[in-house]
């Protein structure tokens, strides 16, 4: 008897079980870092303050310990410190945090003394806003100025009379002149400074912050500073600060429970210590004082410290340290609760209340679109409008971006499958791959912070192109072939792009527009609508339909040529919808890719006209073939040479409208150049494809964070953004796959085109009764439009009696058991025992028609916009 070979297999349902395992893992880490490592700094006030990072070697960008800064510009400082006093007192580093500072609330003022005679003076600017900045030379914190700041005479100053922020910096002079009482008299004078702030009875300011002792770099000290100025005293000058401000109880999160000692108060001071970690021997030439460019990041924290939880809590939420999110007005919190709970409250209900709850699956078929969505708009909104998870700033690094781009070349390359037959031109397939290997292109962009590299930038407009071109070729395609200008097929498309973008727009408070894929192909899909509904009778006359091709790439062209007339359509809808949107960031969205639509539409009629005529069966053909494919390659290296010559994204911009379907047109014939390709497809790349609307939209606040202004971070730590992006990875790629099969199914509830049940019957096929239309196939074929509705799969053949009639499914018994949940998840099944997407938890199904589906869904949104506080 041969011996047993060993055999392993892989449950066909393992990503499922991978997916959920790292949700359960990215849920625990939320809760254990958010409900006791976070409590004694839920605002990250002290990360700001106490840790960080560069992320650049150039010291533009520095990181603290699990949030976001804010870049500020004098416009932000207006909004926050407008006719309000800033006082900076202490020594030589102190003067050069305030003129930093002063620089960065109004650019015309200096950076540094005026000259050298000036260098131990006072100094007063008064901003463009109307902040009072006043520097007051004291490094030992001894004059009588600064008593008078400590002592303030009146105890109940005005809020227009306290500075909104107070920093006072002392120490290296002690160090540097031991006549002065040294390290003891430092000691002393800290000790009474912070006893006086501590003690008074209304705060000396709106913040008030102590700066660390400055460490130094003893190696490019002068010889007399270098002998007086050690770092262990100032190691020793910076943990006596710690311990006095923020006792070691403060600092700890099992501070809650009870125990000695745990009882310790702060003082109402802020200490920052990262000041101390952005230092770097490079940056500095005495040794002492360092480069506008590290000084001007610690002005940076300040900012961030008095000034992210006073601005405006609006879109987008890109200000997380030291601030904290928005609370919900009354009529967010209903929406909230209806996108969050309707579909839990109705798998409830069916459960608490059906007669027959003791035989039902644990979740039916019928209620998977629901409970899927519903869980995905909780988790999207917990990821980025809570601190639930952290978030972080992007940068951009050429090696990360390089080798996320070819591990997922090679995933897909690896998973390359081909057909036993040609498959034809630009086939399901094909495009499934197309818009899938596009989108993991513009995730990377996005995910790396490659936005300010053009030579990315440039190619990337292309993949937005691309999909443009798709959506008029496959729309054109189709209104030609079927001829179906019905108010079903429209809502089919517009529904199934718009589902969740208008979810997230009221869940998340935002934009519709910030979201700007799904509205831009909207709006191009009603532009190709009414090209090819106009004069549809005629639509089989090629010469017509070139004409009205062109008659309305130049309305088109023309109307948004007039920024008049999208100004008058969007101040309409701001003062009848209470919708503010930007007219002018819209036209430019719309302009930068005008007219790559009808390249695509007129690429679907040389196609349809081809195989009409039968072109492809020419003795010549396969020679224009190779001539095609071989100026396509030449077009292809043309473009990068072009693209890359640019000195900015900004000059391309001025160019892309017009040579965008160059390299897309290069693409799709070389794609398509022999019948071995166009059999070919990965299905890595074709999965991706399959959700391509839905990762494009979630990834602003559960991939990304800050609505789209930085990254997730599931693991905190210095060094897990590796770790960080796998986990996050496969949520995020998981949570759109759901999301996609749930919108698919609740928009054929909506369009009502779910698939009736078949019921026995004895009656004769050709009964009296009227028979309706058939909704438009959702099936493949070539030239599909870029939106894909989602198909209604069989998950088993249909049970018919002697008379071919078919009969109703078998009952779950002990020898057929009933599906899992997750069984029928990862099938996406339609359900079979119902004509569409259950409601509500009763038998009966609530039943309008699709226009009044449409109404009522409008009219709801019309007073959501009416009644929504504006921010």
């Amino acid at each position: 008897m041969p011996p047993r070979r060993f055999h392993f297999s892989l449950n066909p349902l393992w990503p499922h079980y991978l997916s959920w395992t790292c949700i359960g893992i990215a849920f625990w880490i939320g809760l254990v870092r958010y409900g006791v490592l976070d409590r004694p700094d839920p605002m990250h006030c002290n990360a700001l303050l106490t840790d960080g990072r560069w992320l650049d070697s150039k010291f533009r960008n520095w990181q603290p310990d699990g949030c976001m800064m804010h870049q500020y510009k004098p416009a932000d400082a207006s909004t926050c410190m407008a006719s309000r006093r800033v006082v900076f007192v202490g020594d030589s580093v102190t003067r050069q945090l305030f003129f930093q500072f002063a620089h960065a609330i109004d650019q015309s003022l200096p950076t540094h003394p005026p000259d050298d005679e000036q260098k131990h003076a006072d100094h007063t600017y008064t901003s463009a806003s109307n902040i009072q900045l006043q520097f007051f030379w004291d490094p030992y914190l001894n004059s009588t100025h600064t008593h008078s700041l400590l002592h303030p005479v009146s105890r109940r100053p005005s809020s227009s009379e306290s500075p909104a922020l107070l920093v006072l910096g002392s120490g290296l002079w002690y160090l540097r002149y031991p006549d002065s009482g040294g390290l003891s008299a430092w000691e002393a004078k800290m000790e009474a400074t912070l006893a006086a702030i501590s003690e008074v009875p209304n705060p000396l300011a709106d913040v008030v912050v102590v700066l660390p002792v400055e460490d130094v770099v003893p190696s490019k000290l002068s010889p007399e500073r270098a002998a007086s100025m050690h770092a262990s005293d100032i190691d020793a000058m910076n943990s006596d600060l710690l311990h006095r401000i923020r006792p070691p109880a403060l600092r700890d999160p099992f501070a809650f429970l009870p125990g000695p000692s745990r009882r310790a108060l702060g003082l109402p001071i802020a200490l920052p210590l990262a000041f101390n970690q952005m230092l770097h021997p490079s940056q500095t030439e005495d040794g002492l004082h360092f480069s506008d460019l590290i000084v001007g990041m610690q002005a940076q924290v300040l900012l961030n410290l008095r000034c992210n939880d006073v601005l405006p809590k609006t879109f987008p939420l890109a200000k997380t340290c030291c601030n904290r999110y928005p609370w919900p007005s009354v009529l967010h919190l209903l929406v909230l609760a209806g996108a969050f709970l309707w579909a839990p409250v109705n798998w409830l209900l069916a459960r608490r209340f059906s007669p027959h709850s003791s035989g039902i699956p644990l979740i039916k078929d019928d209620e998977v679109s629901g409970l899927a969505l519903s869980f995905a708009a909780a988790i999207i909104y917990l990821a980025d409008r809570t601190g639930f998870w952290l978030k972080e700033q992007k940068q951009f690094d050429p090696w990360t971006f390089g080798f996320l781009s070819l591990l997922s070349l090679a995933l897909g390359l690896v998973t390359v499958q081909r057909a036993d037959n040609d498959l034809g031109f630009l086939n399901r397939e094909q495009t499934d791959e197309w818009k899938g290997w596009m989108q993991i292109a513009i995730l990377i962009y996005h995910y790396t912070g490659a936005s300010k590299i053009s030579g990315i930038y440039n190619p990337i407009r292309v993949l937005v192109a691309a999909y443009l071109f798709m959506t008029g070729y496959g729309h054109t395609t189709f209104y030609v072939k079927k001829a179906d200008f019905g108010l079903l097929r429209v809502a089919q498309v517009l529904v199934r792009l718009n589902l969740l973008t208008l979810l997230l727009a009221y869940t998340m408070n935002t934009d519709y527009i910030s979201y700007y894929f799904a509205p831009l192909v909207s709006q191009w899909y009603l532009i190709i609508y009414g090209t090819m509904a106009l004069g549809s009778q005629y639509n089989d006359r090629i010469v017509f339909l070139v004409a009205k091709i062109l008659l309305s790439m130049g309305v088109v062209t023309w109307s948004m040529s007039q920024p008049w007339l999208l100004e008058t359509i969007f101040q309409f809808l701001e003062r009848f919808c209470n919708i503010h949107w930007s007219a002018r960031e819209w036209a430019f969205r719309v302009n930068l890719d005008l007219w790559i639509v009808y390249f695509g539409m007129f690429s679907a009629l040389a196609v349809i006209k081809a195989r009409e005529h039968r072109i492809t069966d020419h003795p010549k053909w396969p020679l224009v073939v190779k001539a095609a494919s071989a100026v396509s390659a030449v077009v292809l290296l043309w473009f990068f040479a072009f693209e890359l010559a640019q000195p900015d994204k900004f000059a391309y911009n001025l160019w892309h409208p017009y040579i965008s379907f160059l390299p897309v047109g290069a693409f799709v014939v070389l794609r398509n150049a022999n019948a071995i390709l166009r059999s070919a497809s990965s299905r890595a790349f074709a999965f991706i494809g399959t959700c391509s609307l839905e990762t494009f939209i979630i990834q602003y606040h559960l991939w990304l964070a800050g609505d789209t202004k930085g990254i997730l971070i599931v693991i905190p730590g210095r060094h897990s953004r590796p770790l960080n992006l796998l986990l996050t990875t496969i949520v995020f790629i998981y949570v759109s796959h759901l999301v996609a099969k749930a919108t698919g199914e609740i928009t054929n509830w909506i369009c009502g085109s779910a698939k009736p049940p078949s019921l026995p019957t004895s009656q004769p096929s050709n009964a009296t009764s009227s028979p309706r239309p058939p909704p438009p196939s959702t099936e493949s074929e070539e030239g599909q439009e870029v939106i894909f509705m989602v198909p209604q799969d069989e998950d088993e053949e249909s049970r018919k009696d002697t008379e071919g009639n078919p009969l109703p499914r078998e009952p779950d018994t002990p020898a057929r058991p009933q599906r899992r949940w997750i069984d029928r998840l990862a099938e996406g099944s339609s359900p079979r025992p119902t004509p569409g997407f259950r409601v509500w938890y009763g038998e009966s199904e609530w039943k309008p028609g699709l226009k009044s589906k449409l109404l009522i869904g409008l009219g709801v949104m019309w007073l959501l916009n009416i009644m929504w506080p504006n921010s």
